[in-house]
């Protein structure tokens, strides 16, 4: 973690995660992640993995959102420092 508290605190572009639920539950963890963009899909198969670990709750915020042609929406949420 304190590798990726290094990199942050650098200037340049943003860090990105693809698909790895446990390196996000580890970051969110320890605050680490900013932002949050979702692809939601417009499919309900009954089961499935948390994006959150339990005990994780996070206050987030909406800050842009985009439907694209096949219904999938992308939500752009970031965390809430209110």
């Amino acid at each position: 973690m304190e590798a990726v508290a290094k990199l942050r605190e650098r200037p340049g572009k943003d860090l990105v995660i693809l698909g790895s639920g446990a390196l996000i539950g580890s970051l969110v963890r320890h605050n680490l992640i900013d932002e949050f963009v979702l692809l939601i899909h417009p499919l309900v198969l009954g089961s499935g993995h948390r994006l959150f670990p339990d005990g994780v709750s996070l206050a987030l915020r909406l800050t842009d959102s985009v439907t694209t042609t096949t219904g999938v929406v992308l939500a752009t949420y970031q965390r809430w420092r209110g």
